[in-house]
């Protein structure tokens, strides 16, 4: 289970301070989310975030969540800051067949993301194509929001999905991801559990306390408690 935890619910002027925190606490896997103020009704981190992270923590993975109308025009630029996993919203685009071959092509895992609203199954004309798949547990936009009722089996459908066909793309959770329901995403089939303000992040103990925590509780929940 990859722990990704969403700089998204970092302080702005203490960013780089909680990134140096994550890293010491063992976590290299940053799940990035760029919005445009248009898909969704809010901004958060700048394109130079990608760049300013791989030329401090090279070895990091930096996987990207746009929320934007447009994301083919996101793919040069962020191929060349250094991203690794590009992932955008399925109703975002009407050419999601291009945008898919042309972030691959670029070097980047690319995937989509499926909305609470939308059908699981929007991802089987191209299932082939995708190194993984976000499922959004809330609605995207705002940081902090509590896990939708039937996600989980909405996440036991994707799981389905995915042995139906014979695909290898990787499932990943992102919204309101809490100990108590991160056992269970796990296994229903999640691979990468985005994690925030209920997990990393807010926590009394500070960040590094919190992701060791969170690590104990995955690998054996009883002597977590």
């Amino acid at each position: 289970m990859i722990n990704a935890p969403s700089l998204a619910n970092c302080s702005v002027l203490g960013l780089g301070q909680d990134v140096d925190e994550l890293v010491r606490a063992g976590e290299t896997f940053f799940h990035i989310d760029l919005m445009d103020g248009h898909y969704v009704p809010n901004l958060c981190l700048p394109l130079r975030t990608i760049g300013d992270l791989k030329s401090v923590y090279p070895n990091c993975t930096a996987e990207v969540h746009l929320m934007v109308t447009n994301p083919m025009d996101y793919i040069e630029p962020l191929k060349n800051l250094g991203a690794d996993y590009f992932a955008f919203h399925a109703d975002a685009t009407s050419v999601v067949l291009r945008t898919l071959t042309t972030i691959r092509a670029a070097g980047m895992k690319g995937g989509v993301v499926i909305n609470p609203s939308q059908r699981v199954d929007v991802i089987e004309p191209y299932i082939h194509l995708l190194d993984y798949v976000i499922l959004m547990t809330v609605e995207p936009g705002f940081a902090g929001q509590r896990f939708l009722p039937g996600s989980l089996e909405r996440l036991s459908e994707l799981s389905g999905l995915r042995a139906k066909h014979r695909a290898h793309f990787l499932i990943e959770i992102d919204g309101g991801v809490d100990c108590e329901v991160a056992k269970e995403c796990q296994t229903r089939g999640a691979d990468i559990l985005v994690t925030g303000v209920f997990v990393t992040f807010n926590q009394p103990d500070g960040i590094m306390a919190a992701c060791k925590r969170f690590r104990q509780h995955m690998d054996n929940p009883e002597e977590s408690k």
